[in-house]
C-alpha cells in the first residue's frame, strides 16, 4: 500500500444531510464524468438497471418490484454501473508497463480504476509481469495443471456475482473433476443465517416479499448500514414510514440511511426544504456483541405483559395458539429470559430498561412483525445464536408465515443467495447429489468439502495446492491478511476469472492465469443469439438479466463459456453434460436447474421473465417446518450473552473493534475516499473512537495510533499509524474500515458452526503510534 494513502489528513465533519437527496445525485455525476462518461450514456444505462426487460444490479442483492420506479437504482447501484462501464483499460499495454511488485503497492482503488481487463494473460516469472495468452492455450495448459493435482487439494470459489446459469456450471465442472471445495463469498457474511435459519424454521433464507412491507405493522432492524447496502429497500422502508409504521433500530453506528431519507424519485421530496422522513422511531446504539441482550430485554417485557394478561384474563400477548401448534422448545427459552436480569441485559446491551420495555410494549401490540438484520449479527463468534434469537422473538408472537411478518436476512452481493441455491456448496447434504449422478453419468464427491475459513487454513499448511476464483478478491477479503498473502505464492496453480484487477490477481502461484469476461451489463451473443441469465434476490424471488451494452473488448468470453471451456479442457469424456450446447442456449442450462430442482424452478423458462420475478416456494412461509422436529424451534443462546466466548475482552486498553463498509465501496471494491454519509473523506486509514476513551488514552482528533488484535496465540497481529477520530460510538468500541483491518481478524476467530469471520467484534489495544513519525515523513 502506497504511504500516500496513510498520510493523507482526514475530515471528519458531522453529516446531517438525508440519505438520497441532491447528494446522491451529486456524486453519481461526480463518478460518471471521472469514469469519462457522457451524462446521455451512463442515465440511458441506469434506466434499465432492475427493470423487468432490463438488466439485474451488479451490487446488492435487494428485489425487484414488479412497478418498478423510472429510475429503480440507488447510489451505489449505480456506482457499481459506472465501475463496469468505464472507458478506461487495463489492457496488455498497462500490463507491459507494469511488474506485479510495483502493483502490489497501489491502493485497491488505483488497481479497479485503471479498469476493465480485456485480454488473458499468463503469469511470467521471469519478467514479474502478466503477458497475453490466447484462450485456446489458458485452457488447455489449465486443464494440464489441474490432471496433476488431486482432486481434493483445488479450490473452486465463487465470489456471489455469477448468475445461476453459471453457478451452476462452476459446481458441476468442480465436481465432475472430484472437488467439492466449493467455498463461496457467503462464507464470509451470512453463512450464519444458512446454518441458523434451517435449525430454526427448516429454510436458509428469510421468509419475507416485498409485498410484505404493505401489511407490516411494525419493522426492527438490527446490525445493518440499509443507506450504503441496500439503499433501495429505503423505498418501501419510507412508504411504511409515512402511514406510521414504527421502526426500531439496533446498531453501534448510528448510519444515516435509517435515520433520515429524502427519495430522488420524488420531485417535491427534493425541492423540498425539509429535513427528509424519518426513518426510524427510535435508534438505539447497541454495544457491540450486545444485540442477544436486546433481544431478551424485548423478550422478556413480553412475558411480562403476557403475565399480566393472564392475570386480568384479558387477551393473551404470547400467540399461545401458534406456539402450542407449531413451535417447539419454548419453555426452556422462556426460563432463559426469566431467569436473565435487567441489569445484567443492561450492561452487555448498553441499553436501558426503559427502551427496551418501549420496544416490547410496540411490538406486544403489534400484529405482524418484521425483523431485517445483516452482517450486524451474522459476524460473531456466536453469530448462528444472534440469528436464531431474531427468530426466537418473532416465534413469541406468531411472526413467521402470515402476511406483513417474518424474518429478513439482507444479503450482500447480488446472486450470493442464489448461487447457494443451485449447488454452490462445500456440504454434500445440501446438494443433490445423487440427481447429478443420474443427470450426467458421472460420480460426485460424497465427502465435506472446504469453505472459506478451512480453504485459508489450507493455503496457510500447504494441503491446498490450487485456488480458481470465479469473481472476486479472495485473499482481501478473508481474516490474516498478510499471512494468507504470503502462502499463496505456494500454490501451484492459481486462476481468476474477473472483469477488473485486484490485489488478489498479484499474488502468482508457480502457475497463475487472469481470464477476463464479458460483464452482466454486456451483450452475451452465443449462437442461438444474446442471451439472457437469472439471479435470486435477498427476498428469495428470481429475476431474469439482459445484457445490452457492448463488450469491452472483443476478446471476452462469457462467464459459461469460460467455465465450459475449462471443464471440457480438464475433464473431458467424464460426464454426459453438453457443455457446448449449454453455452450456445442458456435456457437449456434453466431447464437443467428446473429439472434439478423442481420444488424452486417450476416453469423457470416461462417465469423468470415476469415483473416482479418469481418467488421460490419456500415451505416457512406456509407454516411448513422442515426441521429435525418438524416444527419451529426456539433455540437457546448457548452461552447466554456472551457473543465472543473465545477471546478475553476485558481490560481498560482493550476495546471491541467492528469493520465497517463506506458509501464509496461496495464489499472489497472502494469506488473513492468519500464516506459522505458519515462525514470522512480523504482517507480509508482512519480509527473511529468514542470521545470519552480517546480522552482517557490521552488521545487527539488526527493522532496516529497502532492497533494490535488482543489474543494470546502468539501471533502479532498489529496495524500501524490510523489516523483516530471521534465519533458517536458506545464506550468501549472502535470502528475502521475493510479489508484494511482484516489482517487485525485471527482465521480462528469465527462463528461457531458457521465459520463467519467474527469481524464485528475483534477486541483490539489501541496505542499512540510508534509509526507516527515514520509515517509522516
Amino acid at each position: 500500500m502506497r504511504r500516500s494513502e496513510i498520510q493523507s489528513e482526514v475530515t471528519v465533519e458531522p453529516y446531517d444531510h438525508p440519505t438520497g437527496g441532491w447528494g446522491s445525485v451529486k456524486s453519481l455525476v461526480d463518478k460518471s464524468a471521472a469514469e469519462g462518461m457522457v451524462a446521455s450514456t451512463i442515465w440511458e444505462t441506469l434506466y434499465r438497471q432492475n427493470k423487468a426487460d432490463g438488466f439485474m444490479c451488479v451490487s446488492c442483492s435487494w428485489a425487484k418490484p414488479a412497478n418498478a420506479h423510472p429510475f429503480e437504482f440507488c447510489e451505489n447501484g449505480a456506482k457499481a454501473t459506472i465501475w463496469e462501464q468505464t472507458k478506461n483499460r487495463t489492457d496488455r499495454d498497462f500490463f507491459s508497463r507494469h511488474k506485479l511488485a510495483e502493483l502490489l503497492e497501489w491502493t485497491d482503488y488505483e488497481l479497479e480504476k485503471q479498469g476493465r481487463l480485456t485480454t488473458p494473460m499468463r503469469y511470467d516469472p521471469s519478467l514479474d509481469q502478466y503477458i497475453p495468452v490466447s484462450w485456446e492455450a489458458a485452457f488447455r495448459e489449465i486443464g494440464e495443471e489441474l490432471n496433476k493435482l488431486d482432486p481434493k487439494s483445488v479450490i473452486f470459489y465463487a465470489s456471489g456475482r455469477a448468475s445461476l446459469e453459471t453457478s451452476y456450471m462452476w459446481q458441476l465442472f468442480a465436481r465432475v473433476y472430484g472437488s467439492q471445495n466449493l467455498p463461496d463469498s457467503s462464507n464470509m457474511c451470512h453463512e450464519s443465517t444458512s446454518v441458523g435459519l434451517p435449525r430454526s424454521i427448516g429454510t436458509p433464507v428469510g421468509t419475507i416479499q416485498l409485498e410484505d412491507f404493505e401489511h407490516t405493522d411494525m419493522m426492527m432492524f438490527f446490525g445493518h448500514n440499509t443507506g450504503t447496502n441496500a439503499p433501495r429497500l429505503l423505498h418501501p422502508l419510507q412508504e411504511a414510514r409515512k402511514r406510521g409504521v414504527p421502526v426500531y433500530t439496533f446498531n453501534p453506528v448510528e448510519e444515516r440511511g435509517l435515520m433520515r431519507f429524502k427519495s430522488p424519485q420524488a420531485p417535491t421530496e427534493m425541492l423540498s426544504p425539509g429535513p427528509g422522513t424519518k426513518m426510524s422511531t427510535e435508534y438505539f446504539q447497541v454495544r457491540c456483541g450486545g444485540d442477544i441482550a436486546a433481544m431478551t430485554g424485548i423478550a422478556k417485557t413480553v412475558l411480562e405483559l403476557d403475565d399480566q394478561a393472564k392475570a386480568a384474563g384479558t387477551e393473551r400477548v404470547l400467540d399461545v395458539a401458534f406456539i402450542d401448534e407449531h413451535c417447539h422448545g419454548f419453555e426452556e427459552f422462556e426460563h432463559f429470559v426469566r431467569d436473565a436480569t435487567w441489569e445484567e441485559i443492561e450492561r452487555v446491551s448498553g441499553l436501558s430498561r426503559a427502551d427496551l420495555e418501549e420496544v416490547g410494549r410496540t411490538y406486544a401490540r403489534s400484529k405482524a412483525v418484521m425483523i431485517h438484520y445483516g452482517m450486524g449479527l451474522t459476524q460473531h463468534r456466536h453469530g448462528v445464536a444472534n440469528v436464531q434469537m431474531v427468530v426466537n422473538l418473532l416465534l413469541m408472537r406468531g411472526n413467521i408465515g402470515k402476511p406483513g411478518a417474518g424474518v429478513s436476512p439482507i444479503r450482500g452481493h447480488s446472486n450470493v443467495q442464489g448461487q447457494r441455491t443451485v449447488g454452490i456448496t462445500e456440504k454434500p447434504e445440501l446438494a443433490p447429489l445423487d440427481t447429478f449422478k443420474e443427470f450426467y453419468n458421472f460420480e460426485p464427491p460424497r465427502e465435506k468439502g472446504l469453505a472459506t475459513i478451512e480453504a485459508c487454513e489450507g493455503i496457510l499448511d500447504g494441503s491446498v495446492k490450487a485456488f480458481l476464483g470465479l469473481g472476486g478478491n479472495f485473499s482481501r477479503a478473508v481474516p490474516e491478511t498478510e499471512k494468507v498473502e504470503a502462502a499463496w505464492r505456494n500454490l501451484d496453480l492459481h486462476v481468476q476469472i474477473a472483469t477488473k484487477l485486484n490485489r488478489n490477481h498479484l499474488l502468482p502461484g508457480k502457475v497463475t492465469f487472469l481470464l477476463p469476461c464479458l460483464g452482466r451489463i454486456e451483450r452475451d451473443t452465443q449462437a442461438t443469439g444474446d442471451q439472457l441469465v437469472s439471479m435470486e434476490d435477498s427476498t428469495a424471488c428470481i429475476h431474469g438479466s439482459k445484457g445490452y451494452r457492448p463488450p469491452a473488448s472483443p476478446e471476452l468470453l462469457s462467464e459459461p463459456k469460460i467455465v465450459a471451456e475449462l471443464a471440457k479442457a480438464t475433464v473431458p469424456g467424464r460426464s454426459t453434460i453438453p457443455w457446448d450446447e449449454w453455452v450456445g442456449n442458456y435456457a437449456l442450462v434453466r431447464d437443467e436447474i428446473e429439472r434439478a430442482y423442481p420444488q424452486y424452478f417450476k416453469d423457470f423458462n416461462q417465469r423468470f421473465l415476469q415483473p416482479g420475478g418469481f418467488h421460490r416456494d419456500l415451505p416457512a412461509c406456509k407454516r411448513e417446518w422442515k426441521t429435525d422436529t418438524g416444527k419451529a424451534n426456539f433455540i437457546t443462546p448457548p452461552d447466554g450473552f456472551d457473543v465472543d466466548p473465545d477471546i478475553e475482552a476485558e481490560g481498560a486498553q482493550v476495546f471491541k473493534l467492528m469493520t465497517l463498509r463506506s458509501n464509496d465501496q461496495f464489499n472489497t471494491t472502494v469506488y473513492g475516499y468519500d464516506d459522505r454519509l458519515r462525514g470522512i473523506s480523504g482517507s480509508r486509514m482512519v480509527l473511529l473512537m468514542n470521545r470519552d476513551d480517546m480522552e482517557r488514552l490521552g488521545l487527539r482528533d488526527q493522532d496516529f495510533v497502532d492497533v494490535e488484535t488482543h489474543a494470546d496465540d502468539g501471533v502479532e497481529r498489529r496495524v500501524e499509524a490510523l489516523r483516530v477520530h471521534s465519533f458517536k460510538l458506545p464506550k468501549g468500541n472502535v470502528g475502521g474500515y475493510y479489508p484494511e483491518l482484516n489482517k487485525l481478524i485471527p482465521l480462528w476467530h469465527h462463528a461457531v458452526d458457521a465459520h463467519v469471520p467474527a469481524a464485528k467484534s475483534v477486541p483490539v489495544r489501541v496505542t499512540r503510534s510508534h509509526a507516527a513519525v515514520e509515517a509522516a515523513e
